[in-house]
């Protein structure tokens, strides 16, 4: 069972904003969790914003098709995805990830702040 928590994300270029874990991914939620605090530069592809981050996890009930600001884990790359918009493998404007990722979070207000986020800027993440 996830613990019910809150997340802060920080960048120079948009200040704070807050995610809710949401209780899809249990598992992944729970070793993000327990990696907390962490940083990475981020990178952008599309209207997404990815980073590595100090967790290993593998499909949980992984998905492709994703909500405008919901946050993921990506097996593949070992990194936090952060979505806002479509990505260049979308079929519409719906968020799409390149492959399957394990949804954990959901920002909590309007995502499209995200779209100031630089490439290689560093992303702060910790519990609250």
């Amino acid at each position: 069972m996830v613990e019910e928590s809150k997340l802060l994300i920080s960048c120079e270029t948009i200040g704070e904003i807050e995610a809710e874990i949401i209780d899809k991914n249990p598992e992944t939620a729970d070793a993000i969790i327990k990696a907390l605090p962490f940083e990475g530069p981020a990178h952008v592809w599309g209207d997404e914003i990815y980073f590595n981050i100090p967790v290993g996890a593998s499909e949980e009930n992984s998905q492709q098709e994703m909500e405008m600001g919901d946050i993921a884990f990506w097996p593949m790359g070992n990194a936090m995805c952060i979505f806002f918009g479509p990505t260049p493998v979308s079929d519409d404007e719906k968020p799409k990830a390149y492959s399957p990722v394990n949804l954990f979070a959901r920002i909590v207000g309007d995502a499209k702040v995200l779209k100031k986020v630089r490439e290689g800027e560093v992303i702060r993440v910790k519990k609250i």
